[in-house]
């Protein structure tokens, strides 16, 4: 049944008439009425006010002044086009239905893709992650090759900088520089007899047995991960269904706290100079790092399975039709 929209005002004879002659033709072509005023609404005003009464019926207007031979002419071409594209539907679902679905191996790996992404996101995650904790470990152990071979695959997408790395098999956690005020940890300099101002043999210092042997990846990309595999797995185990996290959120939580930390040291040491020195502490660098880690993936994950629930449902439609097929032969 089509529906007639009928946009009409007060005290409007020719509106009035017009809703007469489609009630009277209700016994002609069925037809559900549905009638506006537009008093009082003044988009509706603006765009129907010098033209009211405006029928409406699918993609046909008529505008006043108009006849009931004109409204009949109308209901009947909006009835025939709903037939014809009924018939096409009709045509298209069928000769849909007659080709021959196959399902590939490509179909089967994209399905097992969509439905598992998040495993392999996280094992990702693991393993880059993982890997950095390996190489003190193997230097523990004395296995000096493969670990350098971590450190210096990690040294391409980090600083590896010894005084902002987390320490494994030492005294302490981590060796500050002094400027970082951390009064319960001895400073990089006292601890390692290099001078702290020295970045390149930060950089290229790994460790010895008395101060243990450094994580390839630094404090703040450390926690980056760990928030990211954090949320992962939660976002894992609760079936997918979180919601992504709005962006002024992600702006404010996540990204604004890093950049505050990192960019306030960053401008402050030389050669740039343009604040007091300051040196962040592993706990800022962990917290910030933490919190951008976390929410980039709160903010990305459900995005993705938005797009792979998509997919699911595009090869279930597929694989239904190829087993429709395959039953009616």
């Amino acid at each position: 049944m089509i529906t007639v929209t009928l946009y009409s005002k007060d005290e409007c004879q020719l509106c009035d008439d017009a809703i007469q002659d489609l009630k009277d033709f209700q016994s002609v072509v069925e037809h559900q009425l549905k009638i506006i005023n537009i008093d009082g609404n003044q988009e509706l005003e603006k765009k129907y006010t010098l033209d009211i009464p405006v029928i409406e019926v699918g993609p046909y207007r008529l505008k006043a002044p108009f006849t009931a031979q004109d409204i009949e002419i109308t209901l009947r071409a909006a009835v025939e086009r709903e037939r014809s594209i009924a018939d096409i539907d009709k045509k298209v679902a069928a000769s849909e239905a007659s080709i021959p679905v196959k399902i590939t191996k490509a179909d089967r790996f994209s399905n097992w893709i969509s439905r598992h992404y998040m495993l392999l996101l996280n094992g990702l995650v693991v393993i880059y992650i993982g890997l950095p904790f390996l190489a003190p470990l193997m230097m523990s152990a004395g296995y000096t090759r493969p670990a350098t071979t971590i450190y210096r695959f990690y040294g391409l997408v980090c600083h590896q900088l010894a005084f902002r790395s987390w320490f494994i098999f030492g005294d302490q956690p981590a060796y500050p520089r002094e400027a970082a005020g951390v009064d319960n940890l001895i400073p990089f300099g006292l601890a390692t007899g290099l001078s702290e101002g020295d970045e390149l043999a930060a950089r290229q210092f790994v460790g010895n047995p008395e101060v243990g042997y450094k994580v390839a990846l630094c404090e703040r990309d450390v926690a980056i991960y760990g928030g990211i595999l954090i949320f992962g797995l939660i976002f894992s185990l609760t079936g997918r269904k979180i919601k992504p996290l709005p962006w002024y959120l992600w702006l404010l939580v996540g990204i604004l706290p890093i950049a505050i930390d990192g960019f306030s040291q960053l401008l402050s040491q030389p050669p740039l100079n343009f604040f007091p020195y300051r040196e962040s502490t592993p706990l800022l660098r962990t917290i910030t790092g933490f919190l951008f880690g976390f929410t980039t993936a709160w903010f990305g994950y459900p995005i993705v399975e938005e797009s792979m629930a998509d997919v699911r449902r595009f090869y279930e439609q597929k694989m239904a039709r190829a087993r429709s097929q395959e039953e009616a032969r």
